[in-house]
């Protein structure tokens, strides 16, 4: 890989399906969920080394001191932290990240991540990288296939056609779905050529503006404008609020990736989960003889696969099976293991009242 590969990490979820513990004040990216650090930081280090330029990192005002901070201390100086004046979803973001780029160095390769992801396997990670940005050196938009363990129904997939002549470990795209049923997820399966779409990609940056300039003109016009008229105060960029505010928001896949004909995708296997539930968690999680993930002041007995975490008083588990329990000072999460999807439901209907344990 050459040095100019630029990181442009997305660290302006919520992380809903992680409640009572990610909320809108310190959402799950910014938590140490595994491990010491915060799902941030794990990814920034991840990129950081002589195949990679600073990264530029995407956040809200809300955020943008805590996210300086945690960098601060892995000893990572981002080339620019973008602040949102509003969420706009992931095209808007990349796009603006892709604007303010090409002000500094019009040939750059992004290579775009969510904060919250994890990978276990992070030398197979850097090769696919390197695919990935030859690839799109030879002219295409590149995502990051995951090949599935399983019939996941809460992913998005990528079926992928012919080899890139380019890039033996490339393929062009021949279609997406996004979420199907278990029928057709175990039909993918047994398929072998589909693979998960993990939201990761590699953009040259001239290519990306011209593609998505063709397919979202007003997107990157006013992605563009917020980027011109943003404030700067060293590494810090404050996006110009009413550009930005009048953008649609608009996922990159539904914006840009179901639609362009460079799409291509780089199938691997490297441990990678994001973090997507409670569910997540237990199935990355280090177990007991039980089968039980245990972390904080837990005490159990008789108690078989369940994820059991405290951020604040002692649980104390009997005859449990299968369970999501979660404390914090305020809230008390109990969920069946396999609803933990849709946890989202209570940030939805109480994310108005945050623990006072912020």
């Amino acid at each position: 890989m050459s040095g100019g590969i630029y990181p442009v990490i997305l660290s302006g979820g919520s992380g809903t399906r992680l409640w009572p513990l990610s909320r809108d004040s310190l959402p799950k990216q910014l938590l140490s969920l595994v491990g010491d650090l915060s799902l941030l930081a794990v990814t920034a280090k991840r990129v950081s080394g002589e195949h990679f330029a600073p990264p530029i990192v995407i956040c809200n005002e809300r955020h943008q001191s805590l996210v300086g901070e945690q960098l601060a201390a892995i000893g990572v100086r981002p080339e620019a932290t973008i602040v949102e004046p509003v969420g706009r979803n992931t095209a808007p973001a990349i796009a603006a990240a892709a604007a303010l780029l090409r002000t500094r160095d019009p040939l750059a390769v992004m290579l775009v991540l969510p904060s919250d992801h994890i990978i276990v396997d992070e030398p197979a990670f850097t090769r696919a990288i390197a695919a990935a940005v030859t690839a799109a050196e030879a002219g295409h938009l590149v995502t990051f296939g995951i090949t599935p363990t399983a019939p996941e129904t809460g992913y998005g997939y990528v079926r992928r056609g012919t080899r890139l002549a380019q890039c033996d470990e490339a393929f062009e795209i021949v279609r997406f779905v996004e979420k199907p049923d278990l029928a057709t997820a175990l039909e993918y399966l047994a398929d072998g050529a589909w693979s998960w779409n993990s939201g990761m990609f590699v953009f040259p940056v001239g290519l990306l503006l011209e593609e998505l300039g063709r397919l979202e003109p007003g997107m990157v016009a006013s992605a563009i404008a917020s980027v011109d008229g943003a404030t700067v105060e060293g590494e810090v960029v404050r996006l110009a609020e009413a550009q930005f505010a009048a953008i649609t928001p608009k996922s990159i896949d539904y914006a840009l990736m179901e639609h362009t004909p460079h799409a291509a995708v780089v199938p691997g296997s490297f441990g990678w989960s994001d973090i997507g539930s409670w569910r997540a968690l237990w199935e990355m999680g280090e177990k007991d003889g039980a089968g039980n993930v245990i972390v904080g002041q837990v005490v159990s007995e008789d108690t078989q696969g369940c994820y059991l975490r405290s951020n604040g008083p002692l649980i104390a588990g009997l005859g449990l099976k299968d369970l999501i329990v979660v404390a914090t000072n305020e809230v008390v999460l109990v969920a069946a293991k396999d609803r933990a999807q849709d946890v989202r439901v209570f940030a939805n209907r109480l994310g108005v009242a945050e623990p006072k344990d912020a």
